[in-house]
């Protein structure tokens, strides 16, 4: 079996890795062709993943034909925001009946559309070949093949098997799901709650505080989970709960490290630009029109979008959150 990872940031280098020890055959596409060049050299990722040393196994190309050609897996590794475009590019590389696997935690703008939707509008695939992987997953971490766990969500149970079995290996335990919904949507509103928390730090707010953002992110979670079709248990488990913690509470963590850079006076933009991949600074906006959308109440989710898009000061996010009217722990949108 052969599978493409398409895209050399940190997670889709750290999977392709997993795929090669679990005993698939994988190749990464770069645009770049000097990081390919050394990713095949040297067996390292300078850019993203410095000092861990890769599998010899993994191969990689700046040709996305060369990438695409006999693949039986193609996962996508880019940033949300610019998938449609890569989709539109690669469509006519893909091999027929591959099994399409996305890999990224976001919203697309405009459209509200969840990766899996973006996939099978573009490519017109039957979302039985559309795969998500999802969980506390932090690249680095699994990279020097730390024990992690992980969710594989095909809405044919089939297809969640086969690519269990593809990405198996005695430091990555994957565990099989057939709510595709459920693990994207705990994959995506996870780090908006984990730019809370950095805020939180950054205010030299304790371990309270982030606790009760956690869970209370994950209430966020559930309830737009619930409107969506979600199975309620996914939130309990790795693509939910699990991924929430890990997101939140890591140092390693993108989001909530941006988090804490803007709490501490950071202007958003230099922020980005310091941190360009953490994607729940784009998913934020269409995370909230989506529950917007659907009269689904998510203040922390409000917080961080007023933050982020009109400059509220972390005191004032603060203070919007505090003041909220008193609710029962548990309610409906």
């Amino acid at each position: 079996m052969k599978a493409a990872v398409m895209g050399a940031g940190s997670w889709g280098t750290t999977f392709g890795q997993v795929l090669c020890d679990a005993g698939t055959s994988a190749v990464l596409h770069s645009r770049r062709p000097e990081l390919a060049k050394v990713l095949c050299e040297l067996h390292e990722n300078p850019d993203y993943l410095p000092g861990v040393a890769l599998s010899p196994a993994l191969d990689a190309t700046c040709e996305a034909a060369e990438a695409l050609a006999g693949a039986d897996i193609v996962a996508f590794a880019v940033p949300a925001q610019s998938l449609r475009a890569n989709l539109l590019e690669w469509a006519p590389l893909i091999p027929p009946g591959a099994m399409l696997v996305s890999l990224i935690k976001g919203i697309e703008h405009g459209t509200r559309l969840r990766m899996s939707e973006v996939i099978t509008g573009v490519l017109g695939a039957d979302p039985g070949r559309v795969a998500v992987v999802s969980g506390p997953n932090l690249a680095r971490e699994i990279a020097r093949r730390q024990f992690a766990a992980t969710v594989v969500a095909c809405a044919q149970g089939d297809g969640a098997q086969a690519l269990q079995a593809a990405c198996h290996t005695p430091y990555f335990r994957p565990y099989t799901n057939t709510d595709v919904t459920g693990c994207e949507l705990g994959g995506t509103v996870k780090n908006i709650i984990a730019i809370a928390v950095g805020l939180a730090v950054a205010m030299g707010q304790a371990d309270n505080t982030k606790a009760a953002l956690i869970t209370r992110g994950l209430a966020e979670m559930a309830r737009l989970g619930s409107v969506l079709g979600a199975d309620p248990q996914t939130f309990a488990g790795l693509a939910g709960m699990g991924d929430l913690v890990a997101t939140c509470m890591s140092a390693l963590s993108r989001n909530r490290t941006f988090g804490e850079n803007v709490g501490r006076g950071m202007p958003v933009a230099e922020a980005v630009a310091l941190n360009p991949t953490a994607e729940g600074v784009a998913s934020c906006e269409p995370v909230l029109e989506l529950a917007r959308s659907r009269g689904v109440e998510m203040p922390i989710t409000e917080v961080v979008a007023a933050v982020m898009r009109d400059g509220v000061t972390v005191d004032v996010a603060a203070a919007m959150l505090a003041s909220r009217s008193a609710k029962p722990e548990w309610y409906g949108p």
